[in-house]
């Protein structure tokens, strides 16, 4: 056990040093500029993205676009009660709060101070499971989802905002939560899908150009 816990804490050590060093650029005017375009990660926007999607797949009546931003809504809800879950338990210093104090928690606690809800990200949980649940049904919806979940995710250490682990397990979280939203959509999507084609027959006939 006692091998365990050393081990644990060699990680720890090495994971704070590599952020550390990662942000200690965090207030050049580039860097910052990566943090800007990385809150597109955050929820009000990703449940933006996620109706909007579901919006432009009504007035283009595709079908695709309409089950891919319902299953990127309900994802994203699934991985942020996940992540709230965790954080709610855990208190990790920010990266920035810890560079600047010399202190940094790291321990189960029930603080809603920002600055010591580190653990995990949630930006990076959010927009895995997004850009997952998009990829499964809207075609060529992948590779940019995949880029912009990368950029939300670098740009965190960078600014000062998350840990390396702080990514591994928000990206952990995101990607189990839309695996288990989209095992029950599966089932559920097609009986919905059959009865709103009977009712509203105009969703699956192609939009005209």
């Amino acid at each position: 056990m006692g091998e365990i816990k050393q081990a644990a804490k060699s990680v720890e050590k090495a994971d704070r040093a590599l952020t550390h060093k990662a942000a200690a650029h965090r207030d050049e005017p580039i860097v910052k500029a990566t943090g800007f375009l990385a809150e597109i990660g955050d929820q009000p926007q990703l449940v933006a993205t996620s109706l909007g999607t579901v919006v432009i797949g009504l007035v283009a009546r595709r079908p695709d676009m309409i089950r891919g931003g319902v299953r990127m809504f309900a994802a994203h809800a699934a991985a942020t009660f996940v992540k709230s879950a965790i954080k709610s338990s855990i208190d990790r210093t920010r990266p920035e709060k810890a560079i600047e104090d010399g202190k940094a928690r790291f321990e189960t606690g029930d603080s809603d101070d920002h600055e010591q809800t580190s653990f995990p990200s949630g930006h990076t949980a959010g927009a895995v499971a997004v850009a997952r649940a998009a990829a499964r049904d809207i075609d060529g919806a992948g590779a940019p989802a995949a880029l912009v979940t990368g950029v939300v995710a670098a740009a965190q250490p960078l600014n000062g905002k998350h840990y390396l682990s702080d990514l591994v397990v928000g990206a952990a979280v995101g990607w189990i939560a839309e695996a288990l939203v989209s095992a029950v959509f599966d089932r559920v999507a097609p009986v919905i899908e059959n009865a709103a084609t009977e009712t509203l027959p105009l969703l699956d006939a192609p939009a005209r150009g």
